[in-house]
């Protein structure tokens, strides 16, 4: 649990880091949730 905590934290940081407009954040918002539900998914198997 704790590994997921830190991949979201980190892809967070680095997603939101590259968005410059309001658009952008929520691409940005969208693409971190996929990483969350990815990570998710990979530590239930």
């Amino acid at each position: 649990m704790r590994k997921l905590i830190v991949l979201a934290a980190a892809a967070t940081m680095l997603v939101t880091g590259a968005c410059n407009t309001v658009s952008g954040v929520g691409r940005d918002v969208q693409s971190a949730g996929k990483v969350v539900k990815n990570a998710a998914d990979e530590a239930r198997k």
